[in-house]
């Protein structure tokens, strides 16, 4: 069955951006509702960075599916890992002293 609506490259690319817009606000909210829970309500939230990794090992994992992977992606994934241990390990001695 035919779609009834047609679209172009332009309209696509539109909804790519939208999604990666509201990813990126979905993440970045849910890293904000955890900082705030463990410094504020000294609570675990470990359901909520679940979730936020679950959608970075998601996305990654169907980049390395679909064989779009590059380069590029693998240096950002390195880097985003090396400064969370670091914040981690600060965070850690923070709470600590």
């Amino acid at each position: 069955m035919k779609s009834v609506l047609v679209r172009d490259e332009r309209e696509a690319s539109i909804d790519r951006a939208g999604d990666r817009l509201a990813y990126l606000a979905i993440s970045y909210g849910l890293l904000l509702a955890v900082a705030y829970r463990s410094f504020v309500d000294h609570e675990a939230s470990w359901d909520l960075l679940g979730l936020v990794l679950l959608g970075g090992i998601v996305g990654s994992a169907y980049r390395l599916w679909r064989g779009v992977w590059t380069r590029g992606a693998a240096m950002v994934l390195g880097v985003t890992l090396l400064v969370s241990v670091a914040v981690a390990v600060v965070v850690a001695m923070v709470v600590r002293a």
